[in-house]
């Protein structure tokens, strides 16, 4: 499973090939002749874009909201059913456990006048997927990269990135989201603008200016939640009281990664003993041993989400576990490739290959419900691009399809 070689593909090829697909639209993703709706259950899928004309980076966003796919299990093709407009930036997407309620993170700076983001909640029409805005309340801090929900399904957690908080969101009875219960401002030192762990002639330096709340999530059983700070090159850990929704800190209450390395997002492995952490300027992976009972993480391994000899300038942005829990997947900007590993006994990573994400900046990337796709966001490339897993040995093999999406930033399926 290796990377494609860029020279045999010109990008003025890839560029018009792109622009076909985009003008052919849903004619292009409609399922085959032998091949109805009716003949194959499908999958519902979310997407959400950056929408507004300031967007990530300073770039123009050129999605509409938040877009409604159907996904076709027998071929992995999806195409376009609807469209939820928002301008605000829809860039992160949740569900509540009960696949009832949908909640964006919309990554604006400005909602209410006020220094700060929002998050939306949506109630789900099932079966059709459509979305009905319930309301939205102020994430408490600017640009909210990224939210998650208790597993009670009673508040919805939200870190700030340009903020540099994590607040906590109770849902109510009627499913709409209230004011929050509690807000944190990370503080602490700010990471060198250097990563310790990057690669030869990086350049790979955007982040450590303040603190900058990347990804919030709970652990499996709620009684702690976890942050990651981009800024401050580290994971922060907190009890939960799901009776106040106030958060509190552990005895360990961060763990520290290496200066500039910049922490991003983590994933915990299914049987709760694991944790992994991406760090988007370094593109390392680093294993942790987690501790249920108490919330202390103990690294034991680091590892390059890159080719051995690289050098230059990259940016990491998702990591997930395979369905079946035996692969890693880690996706790479700039490199624009994604990265698998296999999972070994004592959770330890060991490089198994990597595959082109045939289109710019993958800003995140999600499996399918039945184990068999993966789908990855390229955000600049304005597309959603398609690949086959195999389920033996982890590889990717992309399908030649191309779903055109205006800056597509995160997809989940409704399962």
């Amino acid at each position: 499973m290796h990377l494609h070689q860029f020279g045999k593909f010109s990008r003025r090829g890839f560029l018009q090939g792109a622009v076909s697909l985009a003008v052919a639209g849903p004619a292009f993703l409609r399922f085959g002749k032998d091949q109805t709706d009716q003949d194959v259950h499908s999958f519902l899928a979310y997407v959400g874009s950056y929408s507004s004309p300031q967007g990530p980076e300073g770039a123009i966003g050129h999605g509409h909201g938040i877009y409604l796919l159907e996904m076709h299990p027998a071929t992995g093709a999806l195409r376009q059913r609807e469209v939820f407009p928002s301008d605000a930036n829809p860039s992160w997407l949740a569900f509540d456990p009960s696949r009832t309620h949908l909640y964006s993170a919309n990554e604006v700076s400005n909602y209410q006048g006020a220094a700060s983001g929002s998050v939306s909640v949506y109630s789900i029409d099932r079966p059709t997927g459509h979305l009905t805005l319930l309301n939205t309340v102020s994430s408490e801090g600017a640009g909210p990269a990224h939210l998650s929900v208790h597993p009670s399904g009673k508040y919805v957690f939200v870190a700030n990135y340009h903020g540099g908080t994590v607040a906590v969101l109770p849902v109510r009875t009627n499913g709409e989201l209230g004011a929050a219960t509690d807000v944190i401002h990370d503080v602490g030192t700010i990471g060198p603008t250097r990563a310790s762990s990057a690669p030869p002639g990086t350049f790979a330096i955007s982040g450590h200016d303040k603190p900058h709340a990347h990804m919030v999530q709970s652990d499996a059983a709620g009684k702690f939640v976890l942050a990651s700070d981009l800024g401050l090159d580290q994971i922060l850990i907190w009890k939960f009281d799901a009776d106040t929704g106030k958060l509190s800190p552990t005895k360990q209450a961060s763990v520290s990664l290496p200066p500039g390395d910049g922490p991003r997002h983590f994933v915990f492995h299914p049987n709760g003993r694991w944790f992994y952490s991406l760090q988007e300027e370094a593109s390392t992976l680093v294993t942790f041993d987690y501790d249920v009972a108490t919330g202390k993480l103990t690294p034991k391994q680091t590892i390059s989400t890159l080719p051995k000899d690289f050098k230059g300038t990259n940016f990491t942005s998702e990591a997930l576990i395979s369905p079946d829990a035996r692969f890693l997947y880690a996706a790479n900007r700039l490199h624009d490739s994604i990265a698998c590993f296999s999972i070994g006994p004592a959770g330890l990573l060991t490089f198994a290959g990597e595959e082109w994400t045939r289109g710019d900046y993958p800003r995140s990337f999600n499996i399918d419900p039945t184990g068999n796709y993966l789908y990855s966001c390229n955000q600049r490339a304005d597309a959603i691009t398609t690949f086959r897993i195999n389920r033996q040995t982890g590889a990717l093999s992309f399908l030649g399809q191309y779903t055109p999406i205006g800056t597509p930033a995160a997809i989940i399926f409704l399962d």
